[in-house]
């Protein structure tokens, strides 16, 4: 696998592609690019930084369509950058136009290797009928206020790891949630790291929308 001597970003071949992407046990975020692509050099730091971020979890790389026209031809790339997320040897979804790194790490997000600290909706809400578990709202006041899930205690994220005794003291496992669940998902996982874990909500407060769960207002 080549990699560009600028970025560190590795370069997918038509001869390395079926080892180094369908072969991955990991899912793989792909950007069709082009040397020559303006738009291609603006998301190249964005895609840099989802490379870290993603490290151990992911594989990030990059195929020049110049240089490999076959995959273009097969792949139906008709516009660079095009990214796309191939996972199991499939690929499960394709965005065509420059992104920023948010909207990247949505699209592979679904296939990422699932967090022990996580908690599915659907046992979220067995837990939270049982009175086992407390949810912690870690979205701005505003946002708390306009929409909540019942019963949710407000902790912003930047005071999670100092305040979330609060929420343990109701006797209650704490269970963090944040608007799509990937910053609650970082919080947790650096938590877990320092020997203190605490569970999060699956994709956030929009799972719980999306499952049609109760709203609480004020």
């Amino acid at each position: 696998m080549n990699t560009s001597p600028t970025s560190n970003l590795a370069y997918v071949t038509e001869q390395t592609f079926e080892r180094e992407v369908l072969n991955s046990e990991l899912p793989v975020l792909i950007e069709f690019s082009a040397v020559w692509c303006a738009p291609c050099k603006q998301v190249e730091p964005d895609l840099i930084a989802i490379k870290h971020e993603l490290a151990g979890k992911a594989q990030v790389v990059k195929i020049d369509v110049d240089k490999s026209p076959t995959l273009a031809q097969e792949f139906q790339i008709k516009s660079v950058p095009t990214f796309m997320v191939v996972h199991q040897g499939r690929v499960v979804a394709g965005q065509p136009g420059a992104i920023r790194r948010a909207q990247m790490r949505t699209m592979i997000e679904p296939f990422l290797p699932r967090s022990e600290s996580a908690i599915r909706i659907d046992e979220f809400v067995k837990l939270l009928k049982e009175e086992r578990v407390i949810p912690v709202d870690t979205r701005d006041l505003p946002s708390f206020t306009r929409a909540h899930i019942p019963g949710a205690m407000h902790i912003p994220l930047a005071e999670v790891a100092d305040k979330i005794m609060e929420a343990m003291s109701t006797g209650r496992a704490p269970v963090i949630y944040c608007r799509a669940g990937l910053e609650t998902k970082e919080l947790a996982e650096q938590m877990a790291e320092t020997g203190f874990p605490v569970a999060f909500l699956e994709g956030g407060f929009l799972s719980w929308e999306v499952a049609g769960g109760a709203i609480e207002r004020g």
